[in-house]
């Protein structure tokens, strides 16, 4: 059913169709005001990178690779979240080919397959990822891109025309030669035509090393979703984002990159997630883009060092002294909780999460400390937002269990509803993909004739239309008495305990019968605190099935987990954090 959400959505929205006009967009209207901030090297403080020279850089760099006889190629990406390799991304698609990201943890061999797959001969990777490339067969041209570098103004040229030993060209010296071309009055990158129907990005949804899926997107698959999004969020012009996630992935590109340049916002570039909290207080960023995980890690921090403060039951009243002056239009956050903001950079004010289901505690958790959280529903397929949590609207903390309203250009609807209520998603929109690479018949299993993507998720709509997950497809359990149980309801439950740090729901099969199973990951560091020290493997057990005894108590007795295994080792996990249930099978 099409709802009207016209209440929720920010109206100050400007119309592009194409990245190039989002890119000369905010080079005109925010020329001066920083894009992104770098550093020169490891520890250094952050500079800024203005919106003049990166519209000059993309431009250099584009120009060059035309030169280079680039143009209608497919050129691949892959390396840590940098300065260079969104410059390179947006020199691809604004007037010079395909740009393929590609995910840098991959192995040599998956790296070759999908290159090979979408016919890739060009490869920009970072230095520390450029030996795995050695053996992969296809690659005629390497170009090394520089983390820690000094380009924060049109003054630092580097000179041109050297090589690296193994023959690889340097970043830098394809800019200054191409800024030489742009000199020379070299305007077919600058003057190139950009249709938004036509193909820009081939994304693979995983390694793979048989036929692996590359979605098709356009510029006005990726320009749709970034405005939709800013309905949703209002990202300022004074925002500062910390980039976190990795680059590739569509949900840190379209979110954390594009739709930040889009708004005349900056980014920062995250030096690793072990630096995350210091990388905050460097940057003093006002957004912070992240998946669950991450922000259920800050969370328990922030608890945790209360604790050890001996403040917790201090913190404790001041949440709920805040939630009541709240309810009368009081807000005292950011002075009730100065220590707690402190630790986070001094300026954090809203949190946008997705790629997987956040805790209703943890939401509210945030929303509590002042801290505005919007969480997102999407699919590398939807480039990637399907629904969101509005900003503007008060419900957010009520519905807290919710992934929000569907994006203002698509449309949602649940079919096969069982009888309560819960069915499988559709989407419809501009934001969806084009099809899958060279695949034909694996886009007709999943895009219908009429435009509806089938997600594969489970879920059901309020009588208010926000949406509500309760699963994949794939992973839904069925008792022997025809019951379905959702493994990702139970494993909310499971890890709202602090003894554990994440689980897995799954099937288990015992004597040829199948009941409900857990894997645990405990959290070691809240067990040593509350017991003094980590207990035995026996007794690690014990407690554990302690933990899933007090969780089964308040669970029907079909949906009651019966069997449960504590890991040893962390599960084997996406980049964006998500465990691979497949590949989770066999305890560890």
């Amino acid at each position: 059913m099409k709802r009207d959400f016209e209440k929720y959505w920010y109206k100050d929205i400007r119309e592009i169709s194409t990245l190039k006009e989002l890119l000369d967009g905010s080079a005109e209207l925010y020329a001066g005001n920083p894009a992104f901030w770098v550093k020169r090297e490891k520890g250094a403080p952050y500079e800024p990178v203005t919106y003049r020279l990166l519209k000059h850089d993309v431009e250099s760099l584009g120009t060059k690779l035309i030169h280079m006889g680039l143009r209608g190629s497919r050129i691949a990406v892959m390396g840590q979240g940098c300065y260079e390799w969104i410059v390179t991304y947006l020199a691809i698609v604004n007037g010079v080919g395909i740009v393929v990201p590609v995910d840098k943890d991959l192995s040599a061999p998956e790296i070759g397959n999908l290159m090979a797959a979408a016919g890739c001969s060009t490869i920009f990777c970072t230095a520390a990822e450029s030996e795995k490339l050695k053996d992969v067969p296809g690659i005629e041209n390497k170009v090394l891109m520089e983390i820690y570098g000094d380009r924060t103004s049109e003054d630092e040229i580097p000179s041109a025309g050297l090589l690296t030993e193994d023959g690889s060209t340097v970043w830098r010296d394809l800019l200054a030669e191409g800024e030489v071309l742009l000199k020379e009055g070299d305007i077919r990158f600058s003057k190139a035509d950009i249709d938004p129907e036509a193909l820009a990005v081939i994304l693979f949804t995983s390694g793979t090393t048989g036929n692996p899926k590359g979605v098709m997107l356009n510029h006005r698959n990726i320009t749709s979703n970034i405005m939709d999004v800013c309905r949703i969020a209002h990202i300022l012009e004074s925002d500062k984002t910390l980039s976190i996630l990795p680059i590739h992935h569509t949900y840190e590109c379209t979110l954390g990159m594009l739709l930040v340049l889009y708004r005349g916002a900056s980014t920062a570039f995250c030096e690793g997630l072990r630096y995350i909290v210091q990388n905050m207080k460097e940057a003093h960023n006002t957004v912070l883009i992240a998946v669950p995980l991450v922000l259920e890690m800050i969370y328990s921090k922030i608890w945790k060092t209360a604790a050890k403060q001996g403040k917790e039951k201090l913190l404790k009243r001041a949440v709920r002294m805040n939630k009541r002056l709240k309810s009368i239009g009081i807000d005292l956050s950011r002075r009730l909780f100065s220590s707690v903001h402190n630790e986070l950079g001094g300026s954090l004010r809203m949190v946008i999460t997705g790629a997987a289901a956040l805790s209703p505690n943890i939401y509210r958790g945030f929303e509590d400390l002042g801290i505005i959280v919007l969480q997102g529903y999407g699919m590398t397929e939807c480039t990637p937002l399907i629904s969101g949590t509005p900003q503007s609207s008060g419900e957010r903390y009520r519905k807290a269990g919710s992934v929000g309203v569907p994006v203002r250009a698509g449309e949602v609807q649940i079919i096969d509803k069982d009888e309560d209520g819960i069915g499988e998603i559709l989407f419809r929109g501009p934001n969806v993909m084009m099809g899958y690479y060279n695949m034909p018949e694996e886009t007709a299993g999943v895009l219908d004739s009429d435009g509806w993507l089938h997600t594969g998720d489970l879920g059901f709509e309020d009588r208010d239309g926000w949406i509500y997950l309760t699963g994949r497809k794939k992973n839904i359990i069925v008792t022997k008495t025809g019951k379905n149980i959702y493994p990702e309801e139970l494993e909310i439950l499971v890890n709202a305990s602090p003894y554990i740090a994440d689980s897995m729901v799954f099937t288990s099969r015992r004597g040829g019968e199948e009941t409900v199973g857990v894997q645990i990951l405990p959290d070691p560091d809240y067990i040593r605190e509350q017991l003094g020290e980590l207990p035995g493997e026996e007794d690690l057990d014990r407690l554990m099935k302690k933990v899933i005894g007090e969780v089964n108590e308040n669970l029907p007795n079909y949906k009651r987990i019966r069997d449960v295994f504590v890991r040893k080792e962390d599960f084997t996990r996406t980049t964006t954090k998500k465990i691979k249930r497949q590949d989770n099978m066999e305890v560890r």
